[in-house]
């Protein structure tokens, strides 16, 4: 059976995240299991000197074992639930679980609910979205699993022939009895024969998923894609993070305020299957 990994920080964002990966769990037959990574004080001088490291990982232990148990109680027994604590930094501990697990799909908050969470739960977020081979989501606050209908993928006809990571979305699809909507956006008119070339590859990359397009030409890329959400009323966004122009405008600071807070939809960021450590 394949493992759904939350990365929980124990915050109101992170628990909502793991109901979502639980409810997904159940709907996939899937398990969950849920991550923590902590680091020790930088320096023992900053903190009293009858600070414990052994003590510190037995509390947040317990933390995750509470976790667990709540999650369970929620889902009546239904998804097998399991922990894992590392110390270390969180994409370096993060990276290392996956290649152990192989996981499915890792699943996080996309944002704390204090000014200190979301610059740390933030940073977190857009580097695994960036790197992490495997596949990754991001929930808004208080967005629940209602089963996933609309599946919108962005991309920006660039060598999509060795962006386009066809078999995932393949996959996911299947799986989550989903229609997949293609949204490209051009910030500007292109050389159409260049278009017209990425775009035929597109059609006959996603033939077997009979996908609908939807083609736009914005200067404000991002909010057109954030509109198209609204207006086709899609449960999940597709981002591909090789695409650097894309994530630029998606991760830049002027944009990660409106993406992490106000995104109506969880964020999948995907990698080719060619990108994934084996």
């Amino acid at each position: 059976m394949k493992t759904i990994i939350v990365a929980t920080d124990f915050s109101p964002v992170a628990w909502n995240a793991a109901c979502y990966a639980a409810d997904m769990a159940k709907a996939t037959n899937k398990q969950v299991l849920l991550l923590n990574v902590y680091t020790l004080p930088v320096s023992f001088s900053e903190v009293p000197l009858a600070f414990d490291p052994d003590k510190l990982m037995q509390n947040i232990q317990i933390e995750l074992d509470k976790l667990q148990q709540q999650l369970s109680e929620r889902m009546s027994g239904a998804v097998v639930i399991g922990t894992k604590l590392k110390m270390g930094t969180f994409y370096t501990e993060l990276k290392a679980v996956c290649e152990q697990e192989d996981p499915y799909v890792v699943i996080m908050g996309s944002q704390g609910t204090t000014e200190a969470e979301r610059v740390l739960l933030g940073g977190h977020t857009v580097f695994a979205m960036k790197n992490l081979s495997w596949p990754l989501i991001t929930v808004p606050p208080a967005r629940s699993f209602e089963g996933i209908k609309k599946i919108g993928l962005a991309c920006d006809l660039d060598q999509v022939a060795e962006t386009v990571p066809v078999e995932r979305l393949q996959l996911f699809t299947d799986d989550l009895h989903a229609e997949l909507h293609v949204l490209n956006v051009q910030d500007k008119k292109h050389d159409i024969s260049t278009v017209m070339q990425e775009n035929t590859v597109l059609h006959q990359l996603l033939e077997p998923l009979s996908p609908q397009y939807h083609y736009k030409v914005n200067p404000k890329a991002v909010d057109s894609i954030m509109e198209a959400i609204e207006e086709l009323e899609l449960d999940m966004l597709v981002i591909l993070p090789k695409r650097h122009d894309l994530l630029y405008q998606l991760t830049h600071k002027s944009h990660t305020k409106q993406l992490t807070r106000q995104s109506p939809v969880p964020l999948m960021a995907l990698q080719p299957l060619s990108d994934k450590v084996s």
